[in-house]
């Protein structure tokens, strides 16, 4: 993550939407209580809104708490389909997210059937 911040060991993708009101003090207890993690480990941590049009960013980055917040306009961010509570994502994959294109599509394997 270019800029102010720098770029986390990883980031993790909270796979449930939550209610956008909440702040850093209830999204670190969401990552403590329902992703079983250390909200101050380096990580960060991901959260959307129900209707994808929003994310919010958690990131403790040793002297301080991130909390950033992106909107789009038109269409809505891409997000993964789990099992799991959390879901990691590359940093290339993180870049694509946040620019609202299907980053699940780019880094997915071609068929095994397909002929060119």
């Amino acid at each position: 993550m270019p800029g102010l911040i720098e770029t986390p060991a990883q980031i993790w993708l909270a796979v449930a939407p939550v209610d956008m009101r909440k702040g850093i003090d209830g999204l670190s207890a969401l990552v403590q209580q329902a992703l079983g993690s250390v909200p101050c480990a380096g990580a960060a941590f991901v959260f959307r809104n129900r209707a994808g049009t929003r994310l919010k960013l958690l990131l403790w980055d040793g002297n301080g708490v991130w909390l950033c917040q992106r909107r789009l306009h038109r269409g809505h961010f891409i997000w993964p389909r789990h099992e799991e509570a959390v879901f990691l994502v590359t940093e290339a994959q993180w870049r694509w997210l946040v620019a609202g294109v299907d980053w699940q599509r780019l880094s997915a394997l071609p068929s095994a059937d397909w002929q060119p």
